[in-house]
C-alpha cells in the first residue's frame, strides 16, 4: 500500500468521474512530516516534538495526539517511554510506506515520454454487495492513473502499467475476475469522450491553476514560513496523482498546466527546503525535554 494510499480513503464517485479529495486530515500532515524530516534523518522523534510541529500547521494539540495514536495503531510508527518522555520511530512497514509515497509523489509529472499509441484496459467484475473490495481496487487503481468511464472498465494510455495493475490485481486475490489487454484504440467511439467519461480533466486542470496561484509566486521571509509554506504545498500537490492520469500531449488538445505546476512544485521545495529543515531542528531541539 502506498503513502497516497494511506493517507485517506477515496471517495465514492459516479461511474467515469474521478473522486475529489478533501482537505488535509491531522494524521495526513503526520504522514507529510514524517516522510519529509523525520524518515530523512533515520532517527526517533519526540511527542513533543511532533505536537510543536504540528501546531506550527495550525493543528491542534489534541488531534496531533490522535494522529499519533492513530498511526502507531496502524503499525507506521512505534513508540519507546524514556521516564515521562515518548520517543517515536517508523516500523520497517512505515518505512517503505513512506519511500514509495516519496517516489510516486516527486516522481509525478517528471517523466514525459512520446506516446506509443496503446492502452491498457481492464475489466474487473466485482458486485456491488461487495463494497469494500470495489473500494480497495479502486484506490489501488486510481494511484496508477486508471480511469474508469463505464463501471466494471478500467483504462489508461500507459500500457506499460499492466504489470503494476497485475500485482494490484493479485494483492486483492481478484486474479479470477480480472481481464487486461493492450493495444492501439481502434475507430469505434470517439477518444475524446473517452477521456471526458474517464477522468474529470476540467477539474483536474482548475486544480492546478488553483496550484500555481496559491504556490507558484509564494515566497517565505523565515525559516518558520519555509517549513509551513513546504507542508501545505506538498499536502496540496500529493493530490494529484490521485486526479490526473498524466495523459500524453498527443492526448491533449492545448497548453495542459500540469508540466508547469511540476516545475513550480520542484522549483518552490527547493527554495524552502533549508529554511524548513532549519525550523524542524528547532522544533527537535525545543521540544525534547517535554513528554
Amino acid at each position: 500500500m502506498s503513502l497516497h494510499q494511506e493517507h485517506g480513503a477515496v471517495p465514492s464517485a459516479s461511474p467515469g468521474r474521478r473522486p475529489r479529495l478533501g482537505t488535509a486530515s491531522a494524521r495526513s500532515t503526520l504522514l507529510t512530516v514524517l516522510g519529509e524530516f523525520v524518515h530523512p534523518r533515520g532517527d526517533g522523534v519526540w511527542t513533543s516534538t511532533l505536537v510543536a510541529a504540528l501546531a506550527a500547521l495550525d493543528i491542534e494539540e489534541k488531534a496531533a495526539r490522535q494522529a499519533l495514536t492513530r498511526t502507531a495503531a496502524e503499525r507506521i510508527l512505534e513508540s519507546t517511554r524514556h521516564g515521562r518522555r515518548v520517543l517515536w520511530r517508523l516500523t520497517p512497514a512505515g518505512t517503505a510506506l513512506l519511500e514509495e509515497g516519496t517516489r510516486h509523489i516527486y516522481g509525478f509529472m517528471r517523466d514525459r515520454r512520446a506516446w506509443d499509441g496503446r492502452w491498457l484496459v481492464v475489466s474487473v467484475a466485482i458486485p456491488e454487495a461487495q463494497r469494500r473490495l470495489r473500494h480497495r481496487l479502486r484506490t489501488r487503481l486510481t494511484w496508477l492513473g486508471l480511469g474508469t468511464p463505464t463501471p466494471g472498465l478500467w483504462v489508461s494510455p500507459d500500457a506499460t502499467k499492466a504489470s503494476l495493475v497485475r500485482d494490484a490485481v493479485a494483492d486483492l486475490g481478484l486474479q479470477g475476475r480480472a481481464f487486461a489487454w493492450t493495444g492501439p484504440m481502434a475507430d469505434t467511439g470517439d477518444q475524446r469522450l473517452l477521456l471526458a467519461q474517464a477522468w474529470d480533466l476540467d477539474d483536474v486542470e482548475r486544480r492546478y491553476h488553483e496550484f500555481l496561484q496559491d504556490f507558484g509566486r509564494r515566497e517565505a521571509s523565515s525559516d518558520l514560513e519555509a517549513f509551513v509554506a513546504q507542508v501545505q504545498m506538498i499536502e496540496a500537490w500529493r493530490r494529484f496523482p490521485f486526479l490526473d492520469p498524466e495523459l500524453p500531449r498527443e492526448l491533449l488538445d492545448h497548453d495542459w498546466p500540469g508540466p508547469r505546476a511540476a516545475d513550480a512544485f520542484h522549483d518552490r521545495h527547493q527554495r524552502w527546503e533549508k529554511g524548513a529543515q532549519h525550523a524542524w531542528e528547532r522544533f527537535q531541539a525545543s521540544g525534547g525535554p517535554h513528554p
